[in-house]
């Protein structure tokens, strides 16, 4: 008989057994020895059905009070939403917090956001069980409309932000693009679809050469040559 001995979200070491039974299936950071399936990694255990996978400790997003971030809504609950953010931890949008309007009880709440909407949003408060509670009351706090949505490391969104905001600056200005960063490193971006493709290429190009000098002026001479290109 197939038994979960780990409850889902719980931190796991290397070694440790998570399930027996040929019922549970390993997926990342997880082996099988028989019908035993063990944790090879240290991470929080995910438990997605009957299948089972580890998520990082190490380069995930940890939220943190007055954190920005990109969120987007996995539930619509009865006084609020619930969103995934990029991290082990979803997060908590109540009512009173989503909008200046006044939202009687009972009303419809995917007026305002619906399953799947992204949100630029604020951390308001996070627990010391990893609760977090966010708001929409701020200045460029918002739904985002349209676009696409990606994903990069957090450790390096400083460098994709740029000292004083220069690095996403110079990518917006010269591909015309708008972009919104998250501090738990989804990143927005909308515009013409060759100006985004070479906007997200610029991105991903910060992300993998971030630790290197001189990154400003290769990025500047990349976007240079990739509108040669698109005006040829």
């Amino acid at each position: 008989m197939s038994e979960l001995k780990v409850s889902d979200k719980a931190i796991v070491v290397p070694g440790e057994l998570l399930a027996q039974g040929m019922d549970f299936l390993p997926s990342f950071g997880t082996y099988r020895i028989k019908e035993d399936i063990r944790a090879a990694r240290l991470g929080l255990l995910k438990v997605d059905g009957k299948v089972l996978k580890i998520i990082p400790l190490s380069g995930r997003y940890i939220p943190k009070r007055g954190d920005t971030i990109i969120g987007q809504v996995s539930d619509i609950m009865i006084a609020g939403w619930r969103l995934s953010t990029n991290s082990p931890y979803e997060a908590v949008l109540g009512m009173k917090d989503a909008t200046s309007e006044f939202i009687e009880r009972g009303s419809d709440l995917s007026k305002y956001y619906a399953l799947g909407d992204y949100i630029v949003t604020k951390i308001i408060n996070v627990t010391s069980q990893k609760l977090v509670d966010i708001t929409m009351r701020g200045p460029g706090l918002r739904k985002l409309l349209g676009g696409r949505v990606i994903e990069v490391n957090t450790n390096k969104v400083p460098r994709i932000i740029g000292k004083l905001g220069s690095m996403v600056s110079m990518i917006k200005d010269a591909t015309g693009v708008k972009i919104v960063v998250g501090q738990n490193g989804l990143i927005w971006l909308e515009g013409e679809a060759h100006m985004e493709n070479i906007a997200v290429e610029a991105i991903r190009k910060i992300e993998k050469e971030g630790h290197l000098s001189g990154l400003t002026d290769k990025i500047k001479d990349f976007l240079t040559n990739k509108l040669k290109e698109v005006t040829k």
